[in-house]
């Protein structure tokens, strides 16, 4: 896909299919239409005299103009101008590519609307939000689906502009598509079943991404991972014949005075629960239990062409939880990297227990900030459904920061309580702790074991189980794997401090 940034007034410019933006407003509705009135004539004028099409927000108009130029134009609906925010920007760039796509049109030219009296962003933030959302609307896993070539295909988006400001607008289209594009590598690493992404396999394509990006990779294998006692690791691992990875990532050692931020995301490859094995229906999605480990993955495939003058690293322990003669067994005792010691009380609460190592093993860095993602519990589900993600942490600054970032990318988060109290739900009477909490508050118990081994550091859990695996098709995020986390930790660490 070619995307780019024409400064053109959309009168001149040729493209397949041209998309305008409208707001509902009587004096913005009436001086919008009659600029393209003017540009298309009759046809636009018919349309509109009709009273079906009022601009109200999703609402859309295509009709053929008979201008050679630009044959089929395409008006969006924007709603109120004083209701108007980003997300619904990047809502109505993606209804536009969809549109585009349907049609089996070759090439779109979306126009820039000027929205500096609605919006607080800037244009260049207004170019990235429709980028990325244009990209990410056109996603479809179909690897594996056989399917004869159909002719035309979407090939090129042009963000058209005849603002100023055209360089900040193909910056910001630029920084969407590098952003697009990681999003959707998390995504394909989702969706991909579990015989193709597997412990090894994680770890080759982390490592294949930083041949090419360029920054840094280390992978532990079971030898070492046994070496350095990392329990959880060996413990989840056990049942399987896929040996566990330790991956480590490094971008950026040249801004280490800046501070270490690390990310560290949980690499389930696929979850079966183990011994207290899932039910078989929905199993299929377990294939996503990386997702966290995945987000991670797709937020370095940005770093190095977005010159983040960060240091930043990730850490992904990655297993595959099976069931068989050598798993581990409820009643279990695993002791971690840091020493500390943990009941297993049910062997499919086991991404807290690999993340257990890799929190532990993050205090080596000696790092600012720590920031792990996880699709850790279905009580999170249950919890904020599939729109936010749980959040949880020991530093309100940082879980502010992500807040922050959460809204303005629409990847959002929902703070949760650690009261005190909810660590009670965890203890053990022969280990340092429990693995799970019993029935209640589910997503803050498992919040709560993680913090037992947590470093000197400000922390942060993100409990991604709602936002990263999805039951339906959205405006631009598809059913299943969505990529969740990427654009939310670009966005903290552009702006943390």
């Amino acid at each position: 896909m070619i995307v780019s940034a024409v400064k053109s007034s959309i009168g001149k410019i040729s493209t397949d299919l041209l998309t305008a933006f409208i707001f509902q407003d009587e004096r913005l509705f009436k001086q919008k239409s009659d600029d393209l009135i003017s540009l298309f004539g009759a046809p636009l004028q018919s349309a509109l005299s009709s009273k079906d099409f009022s601009g109200k927000e999703g609402e859309t108009l295509h009709l053929y103009t008979g201008n050679k130029r630009s044959p089929r134009l395409f008006v969006v609906g924007l709603g109120e101008s004083k209701k108007f925010t980003i997300e619904k920007l990047r809502r109505a760039a993606a209804t536009a590519a969809k549109k585009g796509n349907s049609l089996k049109v070759t090439s779109v030219g979306i126009e820039i609307p000027d929205t500096e009296v609605v919006l607080p962003e800037s244009i260049e933030d207004v170019a990235l939000a429709m980028s990325e959302a244009s990209l990410l609307s056109l996603y479809k896993y179909d690897k594996y689906i056989s399917k004869a070539k159909d002719g035309k295909k979407l090939s090129r988006i042009e963000f058209i502009t005849a603002s100023k400001y055209t360089s900040e607008i193909q910056q910001g289209v630029r920084q969407g598509q590098t952003i697009a594009e990681a999003t959707i590598h998390a995504r394909d690493l989702s969706n991909a079943p579990g015989s193709e992404i597997y412990p090894e396999t994680l770890a080759n394509d982390a490592k294949q991404l930083g041949r090419k990006m360029g920054f840094s990779v280390t992978v532990f294998d079971k030898k070492k991972i046994l070496s350095l006692r990392m329990g959880g690791l060996i413990g989840v691992s056990k049942g399987s014949d896929k040996d566990p990875r330790f991956i480590i990532m490094e971008y950026g050692k040249q801004y280490k005075k800046r501070g270490t931020i690390i990310l560290v995301g949980k690499g389930v490859t696929f979850d079966t629960g183990g011994i207290s094995i899932k039910p078989s229906a929905g199993m299929a999605e377990m294939k996503m239990d990386m997702a966290g480990g995945a987000a991670v993955i797709g937020t370095f495939h940005a770093l190095p062409e977005l010159k983040l003058k960060r240091h930043v690293i990730g850490l992904i322990p990655s297993v595959e939880n099976m069931p068989s003669g050598s798993a581990v067994k409820p009643g279990d005792i695993i002791r971690h990297y840091n020493g500390k010691t943990s009941e297993v009380d049910n062997t499919d609460a086991e991404g807290r227990l690999i993340l257990a190592d890799a929190l532990s093993y993050a205090s080596t860095y000696k790092p600012s900030v720590v920031i792990d993602l996880a699709t850790l519990t279905g009580a999170c589900v249950v919890a904020l459904g599939h729109y936010a993600s749980g959040m949880m942490g020991n530093d309100q600054e940082v879980m502010d920061a992500l807040e922050t970032a959460g809204e303005k990318t629409y990847d959002r988060v929902w703070q949760l309580p650690m009261f005190d109290e909810y660590e009670k739900l965890i203890k053990s009477d022969i280990a340092d702790v429990k693995n799970v909490g019993g029935r209640w508050a589910g997503a803050i118990t498992a919040g709560w074991f993680l913090k037992k081994f947590i470093g000197d550091y400000k922390w942060v859990h993100l409990d991604i189980a709602g936002t990263a695996i999805q039951e339906a098709n959205q405006d631009y995020i598809p059913r299943g794997g969505s990529g969740a986390g990427v654009r939310l930790l670009i966005e903290f660490l552009r702006n943390w401090k």
